[in-house]
């Protein structure tokens, strides 16, 4: 998908105040329903020098950045290692997301090393991360009666199923799809957003709704039921690579 963009995203990565440990392809280009116009979300870590954490001012941890360049909108967001690195740590699935994606822009031993410890933050409280979001996108469709926040409930429901279930975090809506018990419209509705991006869910309400709070009580049982622990178990080795990365500069 990003060969499909016709894009040289290298420059942006050469142009940040502070190395990029690595840099990824987010948002619906991640999950399988771009849009003709949607825009790039583009994810990924920086490097503070040991310096700017030492001192009395307070660094910017989180830079977000948003313009447009041959012709695409760019939305890059990246946080510093420590920071990024206690996210990880707090059942936050975006950023192992993230980290997870396909979509790479920039890589290095870094990010490899990164993902090689997500098994280790992996718990059965990502549920939590995953059914709260689908409510709040939930409460959008409501409001706004558009595909994409519809497409992000199921997204996120079928994601927090599929991690619970197997320990894998996968963001790809029509892998998710072909995989669980998901209504068969999906595809359809995927089709319809690739054609616009607000555009209307011209569907049966009562229908989605059941098949939302279907998937609500599949979460559930499958959280009840996983595998995962209950706590992180990687902690120690985050810290170590934390240092040893900030240190070597």
């Amino acid at each position: 998908m990003i060969d499909d963009l016709d894009m040289d995203l290298t420059p942006v990565i050469a142009e940040q105040p502070d190395p990029l440990l690595f840099a990824t392809v987010s948002g619906a280009h991640l999950y399988g329903f771009p849009s003709q116009d949607s825009d790039l979300d583009l994810r990924g870590v920086h490097l503070l020098p040991a310096a700017d954490l030492v001192g009395l001012r307070e660094p910017a941890e989180t830079r977000s950045r948003t313009w447009v360049r041959d012709g695409v909108e760019l939305d890059l967001v990246t946080h510093d290692l420590r920071k990024f690195v206690r996210l990880m740590l707090r059942r936050n699935g975006y950023v192992l997301e993230q980290l997870l994606s396909p979509l790479v822009v920039h890589t290095g031993d870094a990010h490899r090393e990164l993902a090689a410890l997500v098994p280790g933050v992996l718990t059965s409280h990502h549920a939590h991360h995953y059914r709260g979001f689908a409510v709040t996108q939930w409460r959008l469709f409501e409001k706004s009666g558009e595909l994409k926040p519809l497409l992000y409930t199921f997204r996120v429901l079928l994601t927090g199923i599929h991690l619970m279930r197997t320990g894998e975090v996968q963001a790809h809506l029509p892998t998710l799809a072909d995989q669980l018990d998901a209504p068969g419209y999906l595809s359809e509705l995927m089709t319809a957003k690739a054609e616009r991006e607000h555009g209307p869910a011209e569907i049966d309400h009562a229908r989605v709704e059941a098949d939302v709070e279907r998937l609500h009580t599949a979460l559930d049982e499958a959280q009840a039921g996983s595998a995962l622990p209950d706590a992180p178990t990687a902690q120690d080795a985050l810290h170590d690579l934390v240092v040893r990365l900030r240190l070597k500069g």
